[in-house]
């Protein structure tokens, strides 16, 4: 594997996210080899609990857009031969992960299929839900940034130890997004959840932990033993004791209509891409970069770049 790092120390499996040149940026890549390692953790005896982060400058950054937002063509797909142990096979033709059908079904002004967006995506969120989904609890370490697509990964995994100074939120909230993992509410709340949402405004660490977001935000240079010690103490549990607790927890989740929420926000995203906005945001993208049109959606609220300014 090449985007998702896979490590088992003692008891504890680190997934880790591992294009850092790109600010660990979502490509279809990443998802596949994320629900893998997932899994494999989740299948191994010896493992009783997982640690996701990320390499690099910070966690992640999202959706690695420039090649859809400017309309770029998408690189070949990494594959190994059909019966090697990594292998990812290419999508069939004309799937809803074909790269061809997927630029086709993002252009201005042609018929858009709003089903064909939405197994596209559902398909990342089921990977982002083997997290929620494995029966062995899964602490995620946030350094440096944890923003976008970045929130579904954090937010799907049980506990989040992140840095004091990290900046966690979901800005495509403005424009050309919506949480497709649909967690914030389940996780601070409604009122909290509006605050964010309504204004694509972002947290640090710090105000994290005191929204009940983070677990632990320690300083950057105490993240890595604060992170270490609770995966760890969770670790000394047996697996059954784990797997209960958290199922436990997580039929709460389910029992206030998760399934159907994430369905929504789901279909949401595909038409916040295809809105008149939407299609203005992917314009700019593709005049002047994806950089530039993140710089002109965030400027005007005071929060581009590492600033968790609110106003």
């Amino acid at each position: 594997m090449s985007a998702v790092l896979y490590e088992v120390t003692g008891a504890v499996a680190r997934i880790t996210l591992n294009r850092p040149e790109r600010g660990n940026g979502i490509n279809r890549t990443l998802v596949t080899e994320l629900e893998r390692c997932v899994e494999r953790a989740d299948l191994d005896p010896e493992v009783h609990a997982v640690l996701l982060s990320g390499t690099g400058k910070g966690f992640c950054g999202g959706y690695d857009l420039v090649e859809s937002a400017e309309g770029r063509p998408a690189p070949p797909v990494l594959q190994e031969s059909d019966d090697s142990p990594g292998a990812h096979p290419a999508p069939p033709a004309g799937s809803p992960l074909d790269p061809e059908v997927m630029a086709a079904n993002h252009v201005p002004g042609a018929i858009w299929d709003p089903m064909v967006d939405y197994a596209m995506m559902s398909r990342n969120v089921r990977a982002f839900m083997a997290l929620f989904h494995c029966g062995k609890p899964v602490v995620c370490k946030v350094h440096g940034f944890c923003v976008a697509g970045g929130t579904d990964m954090a937010l799907c995994s049980d506990l989040l130890v992140i840095a004091a100074d990290a900046k966690i939120g979901y800005p495509p909230a403005r424009v050309w997004g919506s949480p497709t993992t649909s967690m914030w509410a389940y996780r601070l709340g409604p009122q909290r959840a509006k605050r964010l949402l309504f204004t694509g405004d972002s947290l640090s660490g710090a105000q994290a932990l005191d929204w009940g977001l983070a677990i632990e935000a320690p300083a950057p240079a105490e993240l890595d033993e604060r992170a270490e010690a609770l995966v760890t103490r969770i670790a000394r549990l047996p697996v059954n004791q784990l797997r209960m607790m958290k199922l436990l927890v997580n039929q709460a989740l389910y029992s206030q209509g998760l399934h159907a929420t994430q369905t929504l926000g789901t279909v949401f995203d595909g038409l916040a891409r295809h809105s008149r906005e939407g299609f203005e945001f992917q314009g700019l993208a593709e005049r002047e970069g994806f950089r530039a049109a993140v710089r002109a959606r965030d400027e005007p609220f005071g929060d581009h770049g590492a600033s968790t300014f609110k106003g």
